[in-house]
């Protein structure tokens, strides 16, 4: 109702006449308080409808229970399933998630890393774009600790938790190669991510390594649906020309480049061209044709996270941690038939 009144510690105290220091004893330290004025306090809090301001409280006392998460794009099921590992994490040290989106933007990136900031969250973890270096060790220097995920990069001044996309780069390359492609495409989007960079490096490594031939197709976004035009690029060529292996730098682009393969029954999978994706995101396996994955383990990453920004905390003098996962590859029919 517009303009109804808050309920107070105070209003509290005086509905049960008692003093404001009993009624915070009973929300902060009951056992203290004797069993008649708990229960008069406590009938006072239910018949008021007192709800207690503990973001308040939290300030005070220095000890918010509340996290920071800051995702790439929400809109990719793999950073779905890495704030599910945080949350899970969170949940078992009875603390609350706040997660934020930026789609891939370095000033939405900064906007919710100030906002935090403000909000005196217990801690930050970030997925970033890679351009907000000084921003976020300015965020340190103040006393909330950040870690970052996707990023193993030593001399950031924090603890951080990453996957070695180099190595899930050559993994996909490797896999085709042992097949007898010999003409590999990587589609590929946002290569001044540090993530796309690494693996289209790798990539590149392996190609090289094997004495196959790469070719790099720009896609406009990290999307189906710019994955499917980058296919239908593919599938507009002569037969003679088009590539026997195709690479895609994430789940959601490999999708669409299937997508476009598939329409009209027009390339064959992968029997024509074989078929990798990145993440193996929750459908990879449902796809039309089950689609080969570099595999990324994106709850234990997020629980990982968790695990140092709590470590930050509990020991600040501590030098920072760096924790890489290796990525692994999940074979299935858009390769193997």
């Amino acid at each position: 109702m517009a303009g109804a009144h808050l309920v107070s510690m105070k209003d509290v105290a005086r509905h049960a006449n008692v003093s404001v220091g009993t009624v915070s004893n009973v929300l902060n330290r009951p056992d203290i308080v004797s069993p008649d004025r708990r229960e008069r306090v406590e009938a006072a809090i239910a018949e008021l409808g007192y709800v207690r301001n503990d973001a308040a409280r939290q300030l005070k006392l220095g000890q918010s229970r509340t996290v920071g998460a800051i995702v790439l794009d929400s809109a990719n099921p793999f950073y779905g399933q890495l704030v599910g590992g945080i949350e899970s994490a969170a949940e078992a040290s009875s603390l609350a998630v706040i997660a934020g989106s930026t789609g891939n933007r370095e000033q939405r990136e900064r906007l919710y890393l100030s906002l935090f900031e403000e909000q005196r969250v217990r801690g930050i973890l970030l997925a970033s774009t890679g351009g907000v270096r000084e921003l976020v060790d300015g965020i340190r220097r103040r006393g909330t600790p950040v870690v970052l995920v996707e990023s193993g990069r030593e001399g950031d001044g924090g603890s951080s938790v990453s996957v070695d996309d180099i190595a899930g780069g050559k993994i996909a390359v490797r896999h085709l190669a042992s097949l007898g492609r010999r003409r590999i495409a990587v589609v590929a989007a946002r290569q001044d991510l540090r993530q796309v960079a690494d693996r289209l490096r790798g990539a590149r490594q392996a190609a090289a390594d094997a004495g196959v031939e790469i070719e790099v197709l720009e896609a406009e976004d990290l999307t189906v649906l710019a994955g499917r035009t980058a296919g239908m690029r593919v599938v507009e060529r002569p037969a003679a020309e088009r590539p026997d292996a195709v690479f895609c730098v994430n789940d959601l682009l490999a999708v669409g480049v299937l997508q476009a393969f598939a329409f009209r029954h027009q390339v064959a999978v992968p029997e024509e061209i074989a078929l990798v994706g990145y993440d193996d995101i929750a459908f990879a396996s449902s796809t039309v044709v089950p689609l080969t994955s570099v595999a990324q383990p994106a709850d234990l990453m997020g629980r990982t996270a968790l695990a140092l920004l709590e470590e930050e905390i509990a020991t600040p003098d501590a030098p920072p941690r760096h924790v890489s996962f290796t990525p692994t590859l999940v074979e299935r029919e858009s390769t193997t038939g």
